[in-house]
């Protein structure tokens, strides 16, 4: 069987079996971002009694995994048993699940999670066509009619919890941006995709109700007393849970801090020395950064130049298998442009690993004051080479996404790193997606792709990676508050203040994932010298990276483990 298919799951023979049926059918959302649509017109149940039935449904699911796929004496054997690979990383799975359900940063406490799930739940269907737009105007029309109910278990389930007051906020905007959605969004998609006037009707009267739930929501959060911001921290039991569970990483959260620590002193001072070689000091080398960047009537080539020339040296230097996946960089589409701001609203979505499609679109924004010269700032030769082409929509996430897709055995693996509402679709795959799109940054600087200028801000990059490590660990183990991780961000990294609370807000929210960034990067580049070492005159970087991707989206420790 194969319960991947895009027709959908057809039997159920192993326990693993049932572990992906229960997954996509317990998370329909983001079953849609994977491309499993027997679950498009459903939301999760995360009703009091939902989340108790989801979590007797996950105990026993693991208790089974444990017993028909026990773990391995040595990692090395799920090379050869990808079976026993995916039981791991299922129970691995299940056990942050639950942990989260039963904290403040699951669906029990954390607001934002529910407006996240309800709005993306309806992007997920506008945005890709992988069934014909009828079909998708009739989950939708389910899935907002399902948004009153969805938003009203929201209350029931988070009534007890104290909700920071930033969570609230950020909860508060989502509403606002589904509330433009729900009107202006579908009047536009109605438009654009020429919906039929009985289905635009209906997909109308639905919506209008997800509209009133959204500004209910918003209302209730708002009348609710304010949390202490000390609710916003996880505490270390959760943090070291997923460290292990999640990362997969084996070192205290001391020895983590302390080597951060010391490499963010190191790569900052750094980062001063090429700036003040270069431009004369930090700031003014950010200035000539903004300043270079591409004319406004070249916005949308400079992507696709960009783009072609990063994998045309990749290719000459031989350094990675490559596959023909081409990218289109395109705006947003009319009838999300408007709400993108409001919400976690990716520029490179992953691909659906089971909808079919030639060519992905990287979404940007549209320019309409194309003679401005600060529209074009923030859209520097520096962010679009590093962020948009290197990070993400090319050797980076892209590329690792075509060879989880296509090369890794494990079906865990396949999945793990595809982008849903609020975050991966599971945490194991964050040290691998995240930490290879890192890594590559600096790969492609010893390739000669980065100019001066750009290496500068792939240094800035590297440092503000160390302090969100740093912050990670220090806010959820309560050494550190909301308000210091603020400040820390300010007066270490030179955030602006709304970058730097933005950024501490998401970090309180998702604990442990913004250390992924630096531990999978460091793990990587810890594996290549031990790996070169070992191979000596044998040693082939492409090999190296191939073996490494056709592991898929695994933790790197893990990757490490196997490959070593």
């Amino acid at each position: 069987m194969d319960v991947h298919s895009p027709r959908g799951i057809e039997r159920v023979t192993t326990s693993l079996d049932r572990f992906f049926e229960h997954y996509y059918m317990r998370r329909p959302v983001n079953a849609t971002f994977t491309g499993v649509h027997d679950f498009d017109d459903r939301l999760p149940d995360w009703s009091p009694t939902g989340i108790d039935s989801l979590n007797g449904e996950m105990r026993e699911i693991a208790s089974m995994l444990e017993r028909e796929f026990p773990a391995p004496p040595s990692p090395r054997e799920y090379a050869e048993r990808p079976d026993l690979l995916d039981a791991q990383l299922a129970r691995d799975f299940l056990s942050i699940q639950l942990a989260e359900n039963e904290s403040a940063h699951g669906p029990r406490g954390n607001p934002a999670l529910w407006t996240g799930e309800a709005v993306f739940s309806i992007v997920s269907l506008m945005i890709r066509d992988f069934a014909p737009v009828e079909q998708r105007v009739a989950s939708s029309i389910a899935r907002l009619s399902a948004i009153p109910a969805f938003l009203a278990h929201a209350t029931e389930t988070m009534a007890n919890r104290p909700i920071p007051s930033a969570w609230k906020a950020k909860a508060v905007r989502e509403c606002e941006g589904g509330k433009i959605l729900f009107t202006r969004g579908i009047e536009r998609w109605i438009a654009d995709a020429k919906i039929s006037d009985s289905s635009a009707n209906d997909l109308r009267q639905a919506a209008s109700a997800a509209f009133g739930a959204a500004a209910a929501f918003a209302d209730w959060l708002r009348s609710t007393p304010v949390g202490p911001d000390d609710a916003a921290r996880a505490g270390p039991e959760l943090f070291d849970l997923l460290l292990m569970r999640g990362h997969h990483c084996s070192r205290s959260r001391n020895d983590l801090l302390a080597d951060a620590k010391s490499r963010f002193a190191s790569e900052r001072a750094k980062l001063n020395e090429m700036a003040e070689a270069m431009a004369g000091s930090w700031p003014a080398a950010q200035e000539q950064i903004l300043s270079d960047h591409p004319p406004a009537e070249d916005y949308f080539d400079a992507f696709e130049r960009i783009w072609n020339e990063a994998r045309s040296v990749a290719l000459a230097r031989d350094v990675v298998t490559w596959p023909d996946w081409p990218i289109r960089y395109v705006p947003y589409p009319e009838y999300t442009s408007e709400v993108a701001p409001y919400l976690y609203y990716l520029h490179y979505r992953s691909p659906a690993p089971f909808d079919p499609y030639r060519v992905h679109d990287y979404v940007v924004p549209g320019l309409h004051r194309a003679s401005d010269d600060s529209v074009m700032r923030p859209w520097n030769y520096s962010v679009m080479k590093l962020n948009h082409v290197v990070h993400h929509g090319g050797i980076g996430h892209h590329v690792q996404n075509w060879h989880a897709y296509n090369r890794a055995p494990s079906r865990v693996a396949k999945i793990a790193a595809v982008d849903c509402a609020n975050r991966l679709a599971m945490f194991s795959a964050g040290t691998m997606a995240e930490g290879w799109a890192c890594y590559v940054t600096g790969l492609m600087d010893e390739l000669g792709f980065l100019t001066p200028l750009e290496q500068i801000a792939d240094q800035h990059t590297r440092v503000r990676g160390l302090a969100r490590a740093i912050v990670d660990i220090e806010l959820h183990q309560r050494s550190m508050t909301l308000e210091d991780a603020v400040r820390f961000y300010q007066q270490e990294v030179g955030m602006s203040g709304d970058a730097a609370r933005g950024e501490a807000v998401k970090n309180s929210m998702f604990p442990c994932a913004a250390i992924m960034y630096w531990l999978g990067t460091q793990g990587i580049l810890d594996l290549r010298a031990s790996l070169a070492k070992r191979a000596g005159a044998e040693w082939s970087l492409k090999q190296f990276h191939d073996d490494l991707l056709g592991c898929g989206s695994i933790p790197v420790a893990l990757a490490a483990q196997i490959l070593a």
